[in-house]
């Protein structure tokens, strides 16, 4: 398998599956453990510390609304339509990925990303490090207490890749850690 090839896959999958290869990604890359139990996805072993693995793809907004009249026009386009968006071309385009389900008191440290058409960021933040200040919101689903979420978009990706970059990857890179 060639980057061309995963990355496509990538992007093709459901986002359960999705989020079992960040997962994988995340794991084969700290060389981290299997999680201790439901409520956290990978341990440090090292550190002693829970993980928390939440990434997502980064692609340009739909040009069409799915209303009643428009449903089936959607999706159609959405087979024929390419929405990747390059790593060099992020601020010339609207994109939203929505990190959600953060569970602060599950996990210390989270490692979070975004794929992009031509790589991936990976970003890692230490559980009380989430704050306002990357626009974190505890209040996802009423009734949630202590569960929250943030958006990585093009106003505010500038702040995680100074203050929280990891490591980038491209695919090529990806494929050889996979196998």
């Amino acid at each position: 398998m060639n980057g061309t090839t995963l990355r496509d896959g990538i992007f093709a999958l459901n986002t359960r599956r999705f989020g079992s290869v960040a997962e994988v990604m995340i794991q084969k890359l700290i060389h981290a453990a299997k999680a201790r139990s439901l409520f956290h996805d990978l341990y440090d072993d090292a550190l002693k510390h829970r993980l928390e693995v939440k990434f997502s793809r980064v692609q340009k907004k739909a040009e069409t609304t799915i209303t009643e009249a428009t449903v089936l026009q959607c999706i159609a386009e959405a087979t024929a339509e390419n929405r990747m968006i390059p790593f060099a071309e992020w601020q010339g385009f609207q994109f939203d990925c929505n990190i959600q389900q953060i569970k602060q008191a599950e996990f210390e440290v989270l490692y979070y990303g975004l794929f992009f058409a031509d790589c991936i960021k990976i970003f890692r933040i230490e559980s009380s490090d989430i704050s306002s200040q990357i626009s974190y919101s505890d209040k996802q689903h009423k009734g949630n207490v202590g569960e929250g979420q943030f958006h990585v978009n093009q106003d505010t990706l500038s702040v995680h890749l100074k203050q929280y970059h990891y490591k980038s990857l491209d695919y090529e890179d990806l494929c050889s850690l996979l196998t």
